[in-house]
């Protein structure tokens, strides 16, 4: 079976979500096809040479880190007001452009995180409790299918896009060693999904 090249389902927009910062629908769908379009061309790619795909060779949380970064860059090029954020692991990832000098702040609050897990539901870890705009992407790889050539394309299922405080936040222990982190509780999660943007039942 050749490799396919994802599509993403226009009708599984919630059309009825009101979208902070300028943000529209289409911003979503063309940083969604950006991402599938390049790992169809990669994995197009992998498959000549007869080597594995992307998909089947990044750990976990490599895998969301790069999916994280191109979400961003993509929603960056789309938006119209939203830039990446210039600061090394500032905080959040796109920001209002012209708001900060040289579009780079460590922790600002005009902006959006943008979030990648294969948690459906939308429950990610983060580096700390803050008020802040949150954008999650859920998505899902096919790591079953045998023969493997024979395996879906990684999808996004589900996409969230909602305002939460500190107080949504439950923080981690991770013990001596461990990097404290914090998610969303039980009513903050709620929250979160109660402002879906996509979603493919």
């Amino acid at each position: 079976m050749p490799i396919t090249r994802n599509e993403v389902d226009t009708a599984k927009f919630n059309r009825e979500l009101p979208l902070p910062f300028e943000l529209r629908l289409q911003d979503f769908q063309m940083a969604m096809q950006d991402v599938y379009d390049f790992f169809f061309d990669v994995n197009s790619h992998l498959a000549y040479k007869g080597l594995q795909r992307l998909d089947d060779t990044l750990r976990p949380a490599i895998m969301s880190g790069v999916l994280s970064d191109m979400l961003t860059a993509s929603m960056a090029k789309h938006s119209r007001v939203l830039t990446e954020n210039q600061y090394f692991n500032g905080h959040p990832d796109l920001i209002v452009q012209g708001i900060y000098p040289g579009n780079a702040v460590r922790s600002g609050t005009e902006g959006v995180e943008i979030k990648t897990t294969r948690k459906t539901g939308g429950a990610v870890d983060t580096h700390g409790a803050r008020d802040q705009w949150m954008c999650v992407f859920v998505y899902e790889v096919d790591r079953e299918t045998e023969p493997a050539r024979d395996r879906r394309p990684m999808t996004f299922i589900e996409v969230y896009l909602g305002q939460v405080s500190v107080n949504d936040f439950r923080k981690n222990s991770r013990g001596e060693l461990g990097t404290r982190t914090a998610t969303l509780h039980k009513e903050g999660i709620q929250k979160l999904r109660e402002n879906w943007v996509y979603r493919v039942e």
